[in-house]
């Protein structure tokens, strides 16, 4: 599955001053930058000080999101029960950083499943679509109609997807997961 694209550990913030806002600050991320939302009047010790509390924030919601390489092991075993019968069994899943093309892999001869940590931080049904596409190279290589029919079991196989598609193209990236490559 291809993303592209990576995410810096120190992230590059951009300050954006509004006219508008009175007294709340927020943040979000937007690919490998940060955007912190201030007060127009907010003084720059102020500023510094928000952006600060708004990075430690925002690494808090992601850690909280992101289960260890054991709960993601644990969480394929109970998506393949529950999709797969119980089929598809790898011996290891773990994240890995260094996969800037892909959502995540498989290597069928050892069983193991890798994803990507630009998943960091989506919703947990993309994570699980992510693991699911990855167990059903377990039992079936390629895109085929036999794997598709597979993934068909998973409620939330489009929306996934879609989720998927709208971060590749909001981020300018190309990807797909109907091919092998």
């Amino acid at each position: 599955m291809q993303p592209g694209g990576g995410r810096n550990a120190h992230p590059a913030v951009e300050v954006r001053r509004s006219a508008r806002r009175r007294r709340t600050v927020s943040a979000y991320r937007d690919g490998d930058r940060v955007i912190v939302l201030i007060p127009a009047r907010m003084s720059r010790a102020e500023e510094a000080r928000w952006v600060k509390v708004m990075l430690e924030r925002l690494a808090a919601q992601e850690k909280r999101r992101r289960p260890s390489d054991a709960a993601l092991l644990r969480r394929a075993r109970e998506l393949s029960a529950r999709y797969l019968d119980g089929r598809a069994q790898p011996a290891s899943v773990r994240w890995v950083g260094n996969q800037f093309s892909r959502w995540g892999s498989c290597t069928p001869a050892d069983r193991s499943i890798r994803l990507s940590r630009r998943l960091y931080g989506m919703p947990q049904y993309v994570i699980d679509y992510v693991l699911l596409h990855e167990l059903a190279h377990l039992l079936v290589p390629g895109h085929g109609p036999k794997f598709w029919a597979l993934l068909a079991k998973y409620p939330r196989t489009e929306r996934a997807r879609g989720y998927l598609d709208g971060v590749a193209a909001a981020q300018g990236l190309e990807w797909s997961d109907e091919t092998d490559q």
